[in-house]
């Protein structure tokens, strides 16, 4: 069982994320691929001192790129585990995604 510091790898900062931070109280981040919701939930709680309402987790499939010039199949992106934490009404809101508008 990982600790609650490797559960949360990194805050997935998009145009999606950066409305749902401002409008609806939602966070998004990229977590471990063995993580569950209460672990996810008990690391942001602790982490960011605030209470958690939901957490939402889904598996981001792998994607492949093409070569702009061959058409050959050249890149393909690992696929990863994202979650998306709902905060309570009346919680501060998280100072990783303050300055993202």
């Amino acid at each position: 069982m990982p600790n609650i510091h490797s559960v949360l790898v990194r805050p997935q900062v998009t145009e999606k994320s950066a409305y749902q931070s401002s409008k609806l109280g939602q966070y998004v981040f990229i977590v471990a691929d063995d993580a569950t919701r209460t672990m996810v939930k008990d690391a942001v709680e602790t982490i960011f001192d605030v209470s958690v309402e939901k957490v939402n987790i889904l598996n981001a499939p792998a994607k492949r790129g093409r070569r702009a010039r061959s058409r050959r199949l050249l890149v393909r992106r690992p696929a990863f585990r994202k979650a998306i934490v709902t905060l309570a009404e009346g919680s501060k809101p998280l100072e990783i995604f303050e300055g993202v508008q």
